[in-house]
This record gives structure tokens, sequence and C-alpha cells, in this order.
């Protein structure tokens, strides 16, 4: 089976509570883009940071799904393995609106909480 042919249920990879949802159709009415993207990236002492973008379209190996309220939603295949069962949610911290990222496979965090370390496999990765 190939990627671009995998059909999924965003709820079997990630959960986005109604909050973030409507974070996420505010944004993209504001950007004028489509669609938001989940990726992560190499960054920080730990490992990794999310990465969440307004996008217009998918990349290529995408996994694409709609959330309840209409949002395009896509995740990059990539790191299907280390989002997988992540949690995405919006919440009020003083004045500041922040998504809140609960992800079961984080390892560890560094001080600053800024990035991660992951116990799955990178697809790509040695």
């Amino acid at each position: 089976m190939s990627v671009e042919n995998f059909e999924f249920q965003q709820a079997d990879v990630v959960h986005v509570t109604a909050a973030a949802q409507q974070h996420f159709a505010k944004q993209l009415a504001r950007s004028g883009k489509s669609a938001i993207r989940l990726s992560l990236k190499q960054a920080g002492c730990t490992g990794y940071k999310y990465q969440i973008d307004e996008v217009d379209q998918a990349e290529q190996g995408d996994l694409n799904s709609s959330l309840a309220n209409g949002v395009e939603f896509y995740i990059d295949s990539q790191y299907l393995s280390a989002i997988q069962g992540t949690e995405i949610d919006v919440r009020q911290q003083g004045l500041n609106l922040n998504l809140v990222m609960q992800n079961p496979n984080v390892k560890d965090e560094c001080g600053c909480g800024e990035s991660f370390n992951i116990e799955a496999k990178v697809e790509g990765e040695n």
C-alpha cells in the first residue's frame, strides 16, 4: 500500500479538540490559506519541534483529512509514528492563547519546552 493511497481517519492519528479546530478555522480565515499542515522539524537541544503551517495544498506523501468543522488537515507522513496519538488543544494562559500538544511518544523535553525527543523511529532516519 502506498502512502498516497492510504485512507485514514484523522482521529486515528491525532485528536484535535473543538477549541483547536475553531482556532485553526480562524487562522485560515485570516491568512486566506485553505488547510493546516502538521509536521516535525529537527530543532533545539532535545531533537524535534512541532511545525504547524497554514498551506494551500498538501505536500507529496501527506495524509489528508477534514476536521469536524470542515478544516482540511494534512499530516506529514514521514513523522506519522512520532505524531501518532497526539492531542492538539488550545488553552488560555494569561493573556495568551497557546496550542498545547499532548504526545504520548515524547520521551523527554528540553527545559524551556521548545523541543522534545521521541520514542518512535522517524521514517528516513538511521
